[in-house]
């Protein structure tokens, strides 16, 4: 069984960054899809990102292109994104997820979660 768990979450300033970071156990990356998710106060979960393979197969959501980059590190189990040129509206709790089947920005596609860490974008 997989197990994540994030970190790096803050507070920081629009146009800051911020990079999370999400231990993975019980198994290698090699097997599962790793994707981010966040979720907003009143507002449904939302697929960030997504990494499968060795960075071949990457996802982004239209909303974070070009600010976000999704990477994982094989040796440390470990999958990050880093965040550049926050906004308020990336405010929310982050969340990564791990699939046994294809990259996807898909909520019910994974089984494996993590508890999540926060990220505040404000002035």
């Amino acid at each position: 069984q997989l197990q994540l768990a994030e970190s790096g979450g803050g507070s920081v300033q629009p146009g800051g960054s911020l990079r999370l970071s999400c231990v993975v156990s019980g198994s290698t990356l090699d097997y599962y899809a790793i994707g981010w998710f966040r979720q907003a106060p009143g507002k449904e979960r939302e697929g960030v990102s997504c990494v499968r393979g060795s960075g071949g197969s990457i996802v982004y959501a239209d909303s974070v292109k070009g600010r976000f980059t999704i990477s994982r590190d094989n040796a440390k189990n470990t999958v990050y994104l880093q965040m550049n040129n926050l906004k308020p509206e990336d405010t929310a709790a982050y969340f990564c997820a791990g699939s046994r089947g294809y990259c996807s920005r898909i909520e019910n596609e994974y089984v494996y979660w993590g508890q999540g860490t926060q990220v505040t974008v404000s002035s």
